[in-house]
């Protein structure tokens, strides 16, 4: 036990060295914290706007309005951790290997993916917690309160809605850093951003909508061959519950999750090791 602890008081000392240095410039800190506010609201804004016009996304497929927004609480649950604890630091990755600096992490008593992975907390990409569990809390408030079929809370429910938001974020993390693994054989990607965004906007709107024409092939790629439909539509189904009676693939597809998470970091570790083989230091 005690390398795990050691590990969380690493992770620990790196979240308050970022949060003194964010509070070194914090009209900048409360800016960046109003811009993702504002952003969270004009995309819910947005929504309600559509739920003006039809009652649900997509016809008979469950997602109402409050159905949808616990699915977009959770795509920000998801989305703030991975922001806030792996999106500077796979920035960055590039730049550790462009001016040497590699050298000096593999130096380390400690695990180079761990340290390249966790060195920074943007803590302003945290602030989208609070958005999505204002929403969460009210989207749940009107659905326990619908007729018919009033949501009900089962404490198995509870325990695994938390449980397969940290699977989603483990998915995308594996994503990140295999992504950015791709710098020591590319000398410097600037594309991460790119990809980043395409690979993960699948992950922001329900299965249904892949399960017509042309989409049924690109959502069976993004669920069992690059696993990012599952990472929000897991949890968000399993805690809104759309459809009544339940689906009977829905439970399949959540022990699926478990086994795309175990794989993806597996898949991932394997990427940057192979990766890591390949670094020429600085001083080679």
């Amino acid at each position: 036990m005690e390398s795990p602890r050691r590990y969380l008081g690493i992770l620990g000392a790196f979240a308050r060295n970022s949060l003194m240095r964010d509070m070194a410039f914090r009209a900048d800190f409360l800016i960046e914290c109003a811009s993702s506010v504002s952003w969270a609201l004009m995309n819910v804004g947005l929504y309600a706007i559509i739920f003006r016009h039809t009652r649900m996304i997509g016809h008979d497929t469950g997602w109402g309005r409050d159905e949808f927004f616990v699915f977009m609480a959770t795509t920000w649950f998801v989305h703030a951790i991975v922001q806030a604890l792996f999106m500077p630091n796979a920035e960055e990755f590039s730049e550790l290997i462009r001016t040497g600096n590699l050298d000096f992490a593999l130096l380390k008593p400690i695990d180079t993916q761990f340290l390249v992975s966790f060195r920074k907390v943007d803590w302003s990409a945290l602030s989208n917690l609070l958005s999505a569990g204002l929403l969460l809390a009210i989207s749940l408030r009107g659905l326990a309160r619908r007729e018919p079929n009033p949501l009900t809370f089962d404490p198995v429910t509870l325990f695994l809605y938390p449980f397969y938001v940290m699977c989603g974020v483990a998915i995308l993390y594996s994503v990140m850093i295999a992504l950015a693994s791709t710098s020591i054989w590319l000398g410097r990607n600037q594309t991460l951003y790119d990809f980043w965004f395409y690979i993960t906007n699948f992950s922001r709107y329900p299965m249904e909508i892949y399960q017509r024409g042309w989409g049924r092939p690109l959502g069976a790629f993004f669920t069992f061959i690059v696993p990012v439909l599952v990472v929000v539509n897991v949890p968000a189904r399993l805690l809104a519950q759309p459809l009544v009676p339940r689906a009977s693939w829905e439970w399949p597809l959540a022990g699926f999750t478990v086994v795309a998470t175990t794989g993806s970091l597996a898949a991932s570790r394997w990427v940057f090791q192979r990766a890591l083989a390949s670094y020429r230091s600085a001083s080679s």
